[in-house]
């Protein structure tokens, strides 16, 4: 089996450092500490520029929850058309109602506003009510892809949900397990769920390249950025697998 391997993208060193390590795919992300918010216009130029693998921005115009107002769906849509005329090859996206299920009516038009590009539902599944109900939903709304933690804080506490989930999938839709995935564990969660595709953030964080700090406002200015040996252990372990 062949395995996928998506990286998150917080800067554009991260991006390319990413690719070098081995990452097949890089979902591009601004916001670290919200969980991901849309990158801006030149930053996912850029990207593009520097990357010959599958780049993937997320679409989500704030932190917090999923539930969105009229003129942040228009932001959404927007932003999708952007990275269409960028060239990106797809994008990472979804919406829920207020009551905890999939928001079929905006996800199905922001599918259809991403074709030819394809689109993953992140993890705002990892919200709903009836993760069966919601695998449904998104499936008839036309998603390529779920990113997934199971429902769970991380993705090997979800495991077995998370083979369910592939298993009643039935390869309608790919399962990506996500959160928490690491070179430690990355063999064991791919053993339990039988997933083909992961995302991991590989995260660390960088120190400030700045000769001169300001000691009075007592800030680190630490930036995330992703361990490329983790990435390539992982990398790694999933060819041996």
């Amino acid at each position: 089996m062949e395995f996928l391997l998506e990286v998150i993208g917080f800067n554009i060193e991260s991006c390319t450092l990413a690719q070098e390590a081995g990452a097949n795919r890089i979902e591009l992300c601004d916001g670290p500490g919200e969980g991901g918010t849309t990158p801006s216009y030149g930053f996912i130029k850029a990207a593009r520029k520097k990357l010959n693998i599958d780049l993937y921005p997320i679409i989500r115009p704030r932190g917090g929850d999923f539930l969105y107002t009229d003129d942040e769906f228009e932001i959404m849509k927007t932003d999708i058309l952007v990275c269409k005329k960028l060239g990106c090859d797809g994008v990472v996206t979804g919406s829920l109602n207020a009551d905890g299920t999939v928001d079929k009516r905006r996800c199905s038009q922001l599918v259809e506003i991403a074709f030819p590009m394809g689109v993953t539902f992140h993890r705002a599944f990892d919200r709903t009510k009836d993760p069966f109900t919601a695998l449904e939903d998104i499936i008839e709304c036309g998603f390529e892809r779920i990113l997934t933690s199971g429902l769970e804080p991380d993705a090997m506490q979800g495991a077995s949900l998370i083979a369910s989930l592939i298993e009643k999938a039935d390869e309608r839709i790919v399962i990506m397990p996500g959160s928490g995935i690491r070179s430690d564990n990355i063999g064991e969660i791919a053993n339990r769920t039988k997933a083909h595709e992961f995302h991991t953030s590989a995260r660390i964080n960088s120190k400030s390249r700045m000769d001169f700090l300001q000691q009075r406002l007592k800030e680190t200015l630490q930036s995330v950025s992703v361990d490329t040996e983790e990435v390539k252990k992982i990398r790694t372990i999933l060819s041996a697998l």
